[in-house]
Formats: C-alpha cells, sequence, structure tokens
C-alpha cells in the first residue's frame, strides 16, 4: 500500500511530528506535554523516523502502536535497501547514522524490516472541512489528487519516488507553488530553524537530531509545540506509561 486513507478523528486531536531520527525520549517529553490521549488521538509522522539519533532501535516498538501513523522518509528507505542488498546500499546507509541497524539481532533486523515495508508514501487524512497530506519529501508536480491516483494504483516512477523521498527545492527555495487538491500537506526532510508555511506545504523538521528542535503540530487549530534538544531528560515518557494509560479506560 503506497498510500493510506484516513477517516476524520471525531474523538481527539491529531497531532504531527518532524523528523525524529532516533529521538524517541524527546518525543515521548512531548506527548506528555501536549497531554497526548491515545485512547482519542493520533501522531502523524512525517517519516526519518531513524539513524543519527540514539533511540533509533525503538523504531519497531512505535511503529506497532495503533494510534501512530508514519511515512516512509529517505532514511527509512536506505535502511530497507541495507537490508536488502546490504554489499551494495549497506555502507551508504552507515556513512547516514545507519550503524544501529547492524547492531540488531537476527529476530529484531526481521521484525524492523517488516515494519518500514509496510510503511506508506503517503497519508491521507480527512480533516473538518477539507483533508491534508502527509508525505515526506514534496509533492511531485504539485497536484495531489494526480499523486494520490497514481500511489492507489501502485504507478509510481522514479522521478516521482525520488521527489517524495529527496526534494529540497520548496525549502530551499521558500515555496515552489501551491499544491492543488488538498487543503494543506504536511512535509519534513530539510531542517528548518522553526516549523515554516511555504504555499500550502507545512515543513515541520527541525533538526532535532542537530542539536535543534523537534516539532509536534496540531492542524486542526494551528498550534505548533516543540522541545529543544537535551530537555527530554526532564521527564522521560516512555511507551509502556502510554500503554498503561491506555489500559486504564
Amino acid at each position: 500500500m503506497l498510500i493510506k486513507k484516513l477517516p476524520r478523528n471525531t474523538q481527539g486531536r491529531d497531532w504531527a511530528v518532524g523528523d525524529v531520527h532516533g529521538c524517541f525520549a524527546q518525543l515521548s517529553r512531548l506527548l506528555k506535554i501536549v497531554a497526548f490521549d491515545p485512547a482519542r488521538d493520533r501522531l502523524l509522522s512525517v517519516g526519518d523516523l531513524v539513524d543519527r539519533g540514539p533511540d533509533s532501535p525503538m523504531v519497531t516498538e512505535w511503529l506497532a502502536q495503533p494510534w501512530f501513523y508514519a511515512v516512509r522518509g529517505n532514511h527509512e528507505q536506505m535502511a530497507l535497501d541495507a537490508m536488502r542488498n546490504p554489499l551494495e546500499d549497506q555502507e551508504r546507509h552507515l556513512r547516514n547514522g545507519g550503524r544501529w541497524l547492524a547492531e540488531l539481532s537476527p529476530a529484531e533486523l526481521d521484525a524492523c524490516a517488516a515494519a518500514l515495508s509496510r510503511l506508506p508514501l503517503a497519508l491521507e487524512v480527512e480533516v473538518e472541512g477539507g483533508k491534508i497530506g502527509v508525505l515526506h519529501a514534496d509533492c511531485p508536480g504539485n497536484d495531489w489528487t494526480a499523486l494520490a491516483a497514481r500511489l492507489e494504483a501502485g504507478d509510481l516512477d522514479e522521478q516521482d519516488r525520488d521527489v517524495l523521498l529527496w526534494s529540497r527545492e520548496r525549502a530551499r527555495n521558500g515555496g515552489a507553488g501551491t499544491v492543488a487538491g488538498i487543503d494543506l500537506v504536511l512535509a519534513g526532510h530539510t531542517p528548518q530553524p522553526d516549523a515554516v508555511l511555504y504555499d500550502n506545504v507545512m515543513h515541520l523538521d527541525t533538526g532535532a537530531v542537530y542539536g535543534g528542535k523537534l516539532t509536534l503540530f496540531c492542524p486542526l487549530d494551528f498550534v505548533e509545540v516543540s522541545l529543544p534538544s537535551g530537555f527530554d531528560h526532564l521527564a522521560r515518557f516512555e511507551l509502556h506509561e502510554l500503554d498503561a494509560s491506555l489500559a486504564r479506560r
């Protein structure tokens, strides 16, 4: 499945997170700050959950949560390539922060490969009065409707895939035209000092793994909550706490 469509969340709030890059302790702290409720809320990810950061091996556990929806980023793609073709692609992944993958046990490696393989390239989320799209880098052709149709048909060429996973044109140029067929697109990939809206594309990568900050964004009311690197130790909020909260309901 190259695109996953989510119905409107009528019970709680949807939050979106920028590139995590293994900073899951920081993400846990952020979820506590916004009083994330796993029984009603959903967390959307623009991809690049892994590499460079200390908690990358936790990606399988996070992706198993029923309230967590992520798209594939270029780092997930590099990890998959390294697992499928180690002789050709492992070195590139290692250069880009992928050493954690080589330290997994065979069982952990299999579970990680299965979880990353299931990640779609895009999410389409119904919201009140419209819909939002979630992808990693950018929308090819600035046409969401056409992209969604190609993803549903499994008819995606390499150029489109490169734009989805690797393009930095919009973020570097401060815009690249409005994406048609969608109200708002959430993206990451290119670190910015702050979350920023170019055209109708909100860029959420604020460089957490590079000493910047990790950002949550609520598209319902455009609330943005960020946590600078180094502050996650103040109140670690592990996954089991979320599970316990859900079990009490």
